[in-house]
């Protein structure tokens, strides 16, 4: 392993490579702050420039800069206007955007870009020493464990909903998992509940959910309330609060150090990816905190922007175990990059480290070259990306949804996008009047494809759901879903009657 990390250091840190780390990062920042451009799609455009380059470390090295360059950016929409462009950043927004709203959009921005740089160097390393190790254990994962996985990330959903909301939750996430049967199906060829519109044979655009739910209400609201916007920093357009307090260093070190590593092994699951990692890094830590703390997760909290931050980026990591000792793509961003090195003619595999170590080797060292990189540009800017709040409310309304209705036409580029947008926007503001929460409704439809279909797989193969408990680990994912939701519930319910009782006895 030294041998190979000596080679990958005297690949990735050539002049040309070097500069490939850079522009990724740069180009994959400013990417991923732009809702509904995500890394896939900058990835698809980038390859046939990469290709050029002739030497398929560099291109590699760059293709991986942009990638986790997009995810480390897209942090930057969700928590300053409230629109995740990319899935994995969604539960960036929960936190981040009430800080915004609270005036400390610049230290939000701070902590989600030292948590970034965390979560993804901590995957560096994990992926230097146990990239090998790691692909065998990917290896032991099947369909009946990754509908296990999927139902765990279900059962997040206790961590989105506030104080009595648990009912409200349990019925937005059943309404996810509907959206999410629309259009055909990995099992099944014939499209469903589409009412004869042929646009929706593919079924809902995730882009286009994601502005409905949390971009376009927030443009209804400014409209609505004409002092939303003129709250904190948006006061004197001064940026205040950069720093983060020794109290808040202390208190997200160790959300950093778990959601580094659970991120990392969830990112190494072909199939399961960022997005996941991001809700259950972000329920874990709202399950886990007491008191004052879990009451302040939706609501601003330091941890709660972290946790799914830090591991987002870790994940994003992990994802390279697979695709570079399998050859197995774990998602549709890690899927191009698969077409990526066979347009160069580099076989990802086992045979990889052996017969490439320069570009196994040199990819890994790129990646903390890379984290590095991305904080030291994003760091500085900071103070100027945060006045976008500075904007005034006439130029700001304009400006989200301009960006809300590009990203959703973009994302599909279909015109019927924007009468969906519409349509499930003017929903989505009734439903957050109601007071329903709408992360869970997210949450369903983005796992609720992957849940059906890995499911299906598993009946097949056993014909029926024996699987469930004849699989230990599958077995230990479920009871491991049963316990999120029964722990959060069961503390709910004793916290209700210790205040009952301190009532009865004043």
């Amino acid at each position: 392993m030294f041998e190979g990390v000596m080679l990958g250091l005297s690949t990735a840190l050539t002049l040309q490579n070097l500069l490939m780390v850079v522009g990724g990062c740069l180009i994959g920042t400013f990417i991923g702050m732009l809702p509904g451009l995500g890394p896939m799609s900058i990835i698809a455009i980038m390859i046939p420039v990469a290709i050029t380059l002739g030497d398929p470390s560099s291109a590699l090295i760059l293709l991986a800069g942009v990638y986790y360059g997009a995810i480390f950016g897209g942090s930057t929409s969700s928590i300053l206007i409230n629109a995740p462009g990319v899935a994995s950043t969604v539960a960036t927004s929960f936190d981040g955007y009430p800080m915004a709203r609270a005036g400390k959009a610049g230290k939000a921005l701070t902590i989600a870009a030292i948590s970034s740089f965390t979560g993804g160097t901590v995957g560096a390393i994990l992926l230097l020493f146990f990239a090998p190790a790691m692909a065998k254990v990917a290896l032991l994962f099947h369909s009946a464990e990754y509908f296990a996985l999927m139902v765990v990330g279900l059962s997040a959903i206790a961590a989105f909903a506030g104080s009595g909301q648990v009912a409200k939750a349990l019925m937005m996430t059943v309404l996810g998992l509907m959206l999410a049967t629309v259009g055909e199906s990995a099992q099944f060829s014939a499209a469903r509940f589409t009412a004869g519109i042929m646009d929706l044979q593919s079924g809902f655009s995730f882009i286009t959910l994601a502005m409905a739910l949390f971009a376009l209400p927030e443009a209804i609201y400014l409209v609505l309330d004409p002092l939303r916007s003129k709250t904190g920093d948006g006061d004197s357009g001064e940026i205040k609060e950069l720093r983060i307090t020794k109290e808040e260093a202390k208190s997200i070190a160790p959300v950093l150090g778990r959601q580094s590593i659970q991120g990392f092994l969830i990112g190494v699951m072909p199939g399961a990816g960022a997005t996941i990692a991001s809700f259950l890094g972000y329920a874990v830590e709202r399950n886990i905190a007491k008191g004052e703390d879990q009451a302040q997760f939706g609501k601003g909290s330091v941890k709660g922007l972290a946790a799914p931050e830090c591991a987002n980026n870790a994940a994003c990591t992990g994802s390279f175990v697979p695709l570079l000792t399998l050859g197995i793509p774990g998602s549709g961003t890690t899927a191009i990059l698969l077409g990526a090195l066979i347009a160069l003619n580099v076989s990802p595999g086992p045979r990889l480290m052996i017969d490439n170590p320069e570009i196994f080797w040199a990819v890994i060292v790129s990646m903390y070259i890379g984290n590095l990189v991305l904080l030291v540009l994003n760091l500085p800017l900071i103070p100027y990306i945060a006045k976008l709040l500075a904007i005034p409310r006439n130029y700001l309304i304009p400006f989200i949804l301009f960006f809300t209705l590009m990203g959703s036409y973009i994302g599909q580029n279909n015109a019927t996008e924007l009468l969906i947008l519409v349509g499930m926007g003017v929903c989505a503001t009734v439903l957050r009047f109601a007071n329903f929460p709408l992360p869970p409704l997210l949450i369903g439809f983005i796992l609720g494809q992957m849940l059906e279909d890995n499911f299906s797989r598993a009946t097949n193969l056993t014909d029926g759901v024996s699987f469930m408990w004849e699989r230990p680990m599958t077995l230990c994912l479920l009871i491991l879903a049963v316990g999120l939701i029964i722990v959060p519930s069961t503390r709910a319910k004793m916290a209700m009657r210790k205040r009952k009782g301190v009532a009865l006895g004043d």
